[in-house]
């Protein structure tokens, strides 16, 4: 496990090269964590030959800033760390170093969540898939320690579209109905525009409007200009918002990532003008087509439900999901290493509550920005 100490392109670049790259693996991603008080850690492992076989960037945060509090900290690889996990010696080798640099941090824990697949499908159908070593590495993990997190980050399952066939065949492995919409929303002369900086403001204002309309919890402003203006000013990672119009009125946008061959949707907003003439449909398809003409191999819809069924609060965005013809992948999910056992479960019992609350500041001052809606 050795420090990375050369620049963020070559950073990019290495990890561009191992198994399942993600961008929230980037030197971008870290910097805007950074910006919001997380310390960037990046490291590689090599093997004989000098080559670099994994590689990881956690991400460390004190607890407290003062007192003995502030020697205890949080460790975090999102996404990562980034490894062929079939290759037992290697796995091990990176999650004995994990294991131990978590100790000598000082950290409460370490969680990472790495894409580690354990099946592709929907459980129990017909499309049902698992995947072994993703059980192995379930098995390898309890057996080390490590307990499944009850604080879930990012999304462990998602929907991946498959942007290696034509358009006109990614259109026809659509659903009848959700090809039936992206022709009415082009009939309906519903026009979808690549955004630039200037439109960065207009795409909050209707993010904010989104959240309260459905009831989630965003940042505020200037994380999510920070982010989209770090991103869209790289050529790789790179992110492109597109805007679909009625009449020159944007009722919908999303926001497009591209890393490594993979596109990701992770930002989407609407409003509630023209929702009948279907934008959002005709969004994802101009997102599918942007991101196999700049070298996407498959499009990552960013989150399907941990549960597949009708009472998980996922499942209206999964089916709109499932339309556009994916398939499902269950991963593994937010792992923790509980390195302080004592302190972590003392934060696993209070932070719920402190995010319950921030939670709820977060809706309403996200209310009081749109004027009180």
């Amino acid at each position: 496990m050795q420090t990375f100490t050369g620049r963020s392109a070559e950073w990019n670049t290495i990890i561009s090269q191992l198994s399942n790259p993600h961008f929230l693996q980037t030197w971008e991603w870290a910097l805007v964590k950074e910006k919001y008080g997380w310390r960037p850690m990046p490291f590689t492992w090599r093997d004989d030959s000098n080559n670099v076989v994994a590689a990881a960037m956690i991400l460390k945060r004190q607890v407290l800033n003062r007192g003995f509090a502030a020697r205890v900290s949080i460790l975090y690889a999102p996404k990562g760390p980034l490894l062929d996990w079939n290759n037992e010696k290697l796995r091990n080798h990176v999650l004995n170093d994990l294991q131990s640099f978590a100790k000598k941090q000082g950290a409460i824990f370490f969680k990472m969540d790495p894409d580690v697949v354990l099946g592709r499908g929907v459980p129990q159908s017909e499309s049902d898939l698992i995947d072994n070593t993703g059980q192995i590495v379930v098995s390898e993990l309890t057996r080390r320690g490590w307990g499944y997190s009850s604080d879930q980050i990012q999304f462990k399952n998602t929907v991946l579209v498959d942007l290696s066939p034509t358009e006109d065949e990614i259109l026809a492995r659509m659903k009848q109905k959700t090809r039936y919409n992206v022709r009415l929303a082009e009939k309906k002369d519903v026009m979808v525009r690549v955004g630039t900086l200037d439109d960065l403001a207009m795409i909050y204002k209707m993010y904010a409007e989104t959240s309260v309309r459905d009831g989630f919890v965003i940042r505020d402003e200037n994380y999510y200009l920070y982010v989209w203006q770090e991103f869209m000013q790289n050529d790789q990672p790179f992110a492109m918002p597109l805007i679909a119009e009625v009449d020159g009125e944007a009722v919908a946008a999303i926001f497009l990532f591209m890393f490594a061959g993979r596109a990701y949707y992770v930002y989407g907003m609407s409003r509630d003008a023209h929702r009948e003439k279907m934008p959002t449909y005709l969004l994802q398809w101009e997102a599918l087509k942007h991101a196999k003409a700049n070298g996407c191999v498959s499009y990552d819809l960013w989150g399907a439900p941990d549960e597949f069924n009708e009472n998980d609060s996922m499942w209206g965005v999964y089916r709109f999901k499932e339309g556009l013809g994916g398939e499902v992948i269950r991963t593994l999910g937010a792992w923790d290493y509980a390195s302080n056992k004592l302190f972590y479960k003392l934060y696993a019992d209070i932070m719920p509550r402190v995010l319950d609350v921030m939670r709820s500041r977060g809706k309403e001052q996200t209310k009081q920005s749109l004027g009180g809606m």
